[in-house]
């Protein structure tokens, strides 16, 4: 079994035992500060996501949902499908590859130790969110992100990212990207409880998960089914420009992917 396999049936042996993802002494602290505490958020939860890409159809509904949902700024998105093309490993065909990319909830988040004020820190359901009042916007938890999940919003001056609608989540909706997915490619759910659908999912594909970057040790909580393996690390393609338009058919902006 190779490493990465090995590392993501770990963490999900853990969290189906009920302990934590990642034990105390495994966890690699970076930056300024260590992980601070976790707070708010349920903590007998533990909120995750898979994206069965076996479904997606790169529509861009989850874009645009979001965008209009979180007041994203023109040209800045929470998350978004890149679209590659690749190439068929045995027959030399292309074909296009969907990859959803949002911010990952990691189980040991790069992006919070390094924030001076901690504005940025990680609530005890394992969402990772930004206090827009306390934030700087000193940028140093958007370069350390390896996903590029995080920017900063212009209209606020601060960092901005996915927190899969944890306001949603509190009023017991989904997020704006699951709730128009039209394949219903994203599952969202508490990880922690074995009925929940998430948890049903990774138990039935325990063996087909993948994550992006799993060499970084941040424990990603979003997990991809049907993943090709060469996007495990950052992924290596043309890039791609997509126009974005609003409900009206208005153009939003342009998202370049690298």
């Amino acid at each position: 079994m190779d490493p990465i396999r090995r590392s993501l049936l770990g963490q999900l042996a853990r969290l189906s035992a009920g302990a934590a993802l990642v034990p105390l002494s495994g966890v690699a602290h970076a930056g300024i500060n260590s992980q601070p505490p976790r707070r708010e958020g349920d903590p007998d939860k533990r909120y995750g996501m898979l994206i069965d890409l076996r479904q997606c159809i790169g529509c861009q509904a989850c874009t645009v949902s979001c965008h209009i949902e979180n007041d994203a700024p023109l040209g800045k998105f929470r998350t978004t499908v890149a679209q590659y093309e690749i190439e068929h490993q045995d027959s030399g065909e292309l074909a296009t590859f969907m990859l959803p990319r949002l911010c990952n909830h990691c189980e040991n988040p790069p992006c919070v130790p390094v924030c001076p004020v901690e504005a940025t820190y990680q609530q005890r359901d394992g969402i990772v969110v930004v206090d827009s009042d306390r934030c700087v916007g000193c940028a140093y938890c958007v370069n350390a992100c390896p996903y590029d999940a995080r920017f900063i919003n212009d209209k606020t001056q601060t960092a901005d990212k996915c927190t899969f609608c944890a306001h949603r989540l509190e009023a017991g909706l989904l997020p704006a990207c699951v709730e128009s997915c039209v394949g219903g490619a994203r599952i969202i759910g508490d990880m922690r409880n074995p009925d929940s659908q998430i948890s049903r999912m990774l138990e039935e594909h325990r063996s087909e998960l993948m994550v992006l970057q799993p060499e970084k040790n941040t424990f990603p909580q979003v997990f991809y089914l049907g993943m090709d393996e060469r996007f495990v690390t950052r992924p290596n393609a043309e890039p791609v420009a997509l126009e974005v338009l609003d409900p009206q058919g208005q153009e939003m902006g342009y998202e370049f992917h690298h």
